[in-house]
């Protein structure tokens, strides 16, 4: 057995590989070996034998059948398979409570964002939500071009771009493709689907003019069985007048929603609140009241202190408003309500309709009304009283379906100062995400993901939904670093990216929501972690040693990239192993050597050189779950050898790799 540190692959997953191996898993004929460009072996899928697999009749050739397609979308599936050398960075000068906040806030593509979160968040996620570009030829589409020889790409991903800013604008001139925005969005929302606890729902906000394209994509990522429903969202009132000389004036927009297995997936549904408190009555009859003026009213009493409430028929709550306070109330009546109230008593009696009802009084119960003959013959209308003498039934609730039509025109008409940014392009408001998560089962501890974070609405709302009711929730928000306008109000207030906005507005979002009254169960959470996506801390040489030569060697004894720091390096490690990026982090000198320690032993991290084998014990003794150094950081050649013998003796379940 060989005493060689395994290395960490510092990359994100290959998951055309990932793929393959699940086909063989259940078709193992299916699955071949191939040589590849550069002459080595692959597994790869014999496609033909797959496709017979699959068919109960002889497969000759290509068949119709219903899909989805356009041009692009092969190189689209390629993107989203392809893994990249990038990290990321993190950045403790614009977070807040870096050391322990559970909320994280990725600046970078969001594509590549996708990818190096996959293995730390597969299936933790319990609601997605994004608001993508709606392709009107005033917003960006994410040109991605990853439609290269995996070998290729890994070689040009460890490079600068050399073009910079991969955000190119998708102007009317351009005829809007639909292509174009169909190949932005599928890979994103194929990895998007991975990142969904079994429960969990995908929410995306969408206008009509790619609506359709969006429910056809989500139906090939999600399958048209997991897909739950469509929203229509009113966005805007009514205008008097044609804008851009259009006929239909557009006051809605749309949210799709899906489910990541509908099978496992339980909403909430609302209720309508019947309960009220039943009473047995006993009911006699009074004298003539007086009419006085109250409350601009002409109102009738029978005694100081009483008031009467015209034509109500009073709901549950408003009973008990009316029982603590006195209120009066206006409303129409049926009858129905004293009915109820009464067990009866009214309908047995034969008496008319309930006109007028009296509350008397803040710690009792005393209900007048007057009723309308209804008896053939009669002329003239009684008084009576009720007073309650037993109870017959509390507490009864309906449940009542999810209604898809959210009027919010007024929310998104004052929504633009919300969190304290001014921000007008496509801002939501936070009643928007609260009526969507209110089907949600959250739970603490759960995890609400915004890959197109924009304004920061989302990570809002995960911090507001915390203070009123206790739910301690995790945001995960992820935005480009996007050039703002010039000539907006905006820029002008010294914001030059998108992400900078939404930074600053979850910054000041939090502290106003801790000036205010807070539930005695929420954390208090406000903080984020930044983490930046960069290039990979390693240098060429890690990812392709076998096209150094023995000169280049010696001058690349250390593999990692000279302006990284240690911090850097372990960010890395948190994501090629896959660990909690929200941890908190620990930092200590040992024996002289930075170590850190990740939620105490998850992961302990040493990337100093000369590290001796008396601190190799040290650290043992801790017993970590995991433990990584650098390659070259140690002291000799046998040193390095006996880690793993001394980890065996010592702390024989920790896990031991370099980079």
């Amino acid at each position: 057995m060989s005493n060689e540190i395994e290395k960490l692959k510092m990359h994100s997953p290959d998951l055309t590989q990932d793929n393959i191996a699940n086909i063989r898993a259940l078709f193992p004929s299916c699955v071949t070996e191939a040589a590849g460009e550069d002459g080595k072996l692959r597994l790869a899928v014999d496609f033909d034998q797959l496709r017979q697999e699959l068919s109960d009749s002889i497969v000759e050739g290509p068949q119709e059948r219903y899909h989805l397609n356009w041009p692009g979308k092969r190189e689209a599936l390629i993107t989203a398979n392809a893994p990249i050398a990038k990290t990321l960075r993190p950045a403790r000068n614009e977070s807040v409570d870096f050391d322990t906040t559970q909320n994280l806030f990725i600046e970078g593509d969001n594509l590549e964002a996708l990818k190096l979160l996959q293995e730390t968040y597969l299936g933790k996620v319990k609601m997605i939500y994004i608001d993508p570009p709606y392709n009107t030829g005033k917003d960006f589409v994410y040109r991605d071009n990853f439609a290269e020889q995996t070998d290729e790409y890994f070689e040009r991903s460890n490079q600068t771009d050399g073009e910079g800013n991969r955000l190119v604008s998708n102007p009317t001139s351009n005829g809007r493709f639909h292509s174009d925005w169909l190949s932005m969005i599928y890979p994103r929302l194929r990895l998007a689907r991975n990142f969904l606890a079994d429960d969990g729902v995908f929410f995306a906000s969408i206008d009509d003019n790619e609506l359709s394209n969006l429910t056809k994509v989500c139906d090939d990522v999600f399958g048209h069985e997991n897909h739950l429903a469509t929203y229509t969202i009113k966005v805007r009132y009514e205008g008097k007048t044609l804008v851009e000389d259009m006929l239909f004036q557009k006051v809605v927009e749309n949210i799709v929603v899906y489910a990541k297995s509908r099978a496992h997936v339980s909403l909430v549904q609302p209720t309508e609140d019947y309960s009220y408190d039943k009473f047995e009555w006993n009911v006699s009859e009074v004298g003539e009241p007086q009419t006085i003026e109250l409350g601009g009213k002409r109102v009738d009493v029978f005694e100081p202190g009483s008031f009467s409430i015209n034509k109500v028929e009073p709901s549950a709550s408003a009973l008990k408003e009316i029982w603590a306070t006195g209120t009066i109330l206006d409303g129409n009546s049926s009858g129905r309500f004293f009915r109820d109230y009464l067990g009866g008593r009214a309908a047995d009696d034969g008496l008319g309709v309930l006109y007028k009802v009296w509350g008397i009084g803040d710690d009792q119960l005393d209900y007048r009304y007057f009723t309308g003959p209804k008896r053939e013959g009669a002329t003239k209308g009684k008084y009576y009283q009720g007073v309650p003498s037993g109870k017959l039934e509390t507490d009864s609730l309906k449940q009542k379906p999810i209604v898809t039509y959210l009027d919010l025109a007024a929310d998104f008409g004052n929504c633009r100062h919300e969190g304290g940014i001014d921000f007008r392009s496509g801002k939501k408001p936070l009643r928007l995400l609260k009526e969507l998560a209110s089907i949600v089962p959250l739970s603490d501890g759960d995890t609400v993901m915004d890959f197109f974070a924009g304004s920061g609405t989302t990570a809002h709302f995960t911090m507001d939904i915390g203070s009123a009711s206790g739910l301690n929730l995790n945001s995960l928000s992820v935005q480009i670093p996007e050039d703002v306008p010039e000539d907006t109000e905006t820029y002008r207030a010294g914001f030059q990216k998108i992400s900078d906005i939404t930074k600053e507005r979850i910054r000041r979002a939090g502290q106003k929501i801790l000036e205010g009254e807070c539930h005695p169960d929420w954390n208090k959470d406000v903080g984020f972690r930044v983490l930046k996506i960069d290039s990979s801390n390693m240098a060429d040489v890690f990812y392709t040693p076998d096209q150094t030569s023995q000169a280049d060697l010696l001058s690349r004894v250390d593999n990692i990239k000279p302006d990284r720091t240690a911090e850097d390096l372990l960010f890395q490690v948190l994501l090629d192993w896959g660990v909690d990026l929200t941890l908190p982090i620990r930092r200590e000198t040992v024996q002289g050597k930075t170590v850190f320690f990740v939620a105490d032993t998850a992961l302990m991290a040493c990337f100093d050189d000369g590290i001796s084998e008396d601190l190799v014990k040290e650290l043992a003794g801790h017993a970590p779950m995991r433990i990584v150094f650098k390659d070259t950081g140690f002291a000799d050649d046998q040193t390095k050898i006996n880690v793993r013998q001394i980890f065996k003796a010592i702390s024989p379940e920790t896990e031991v790799k370099a980079i």
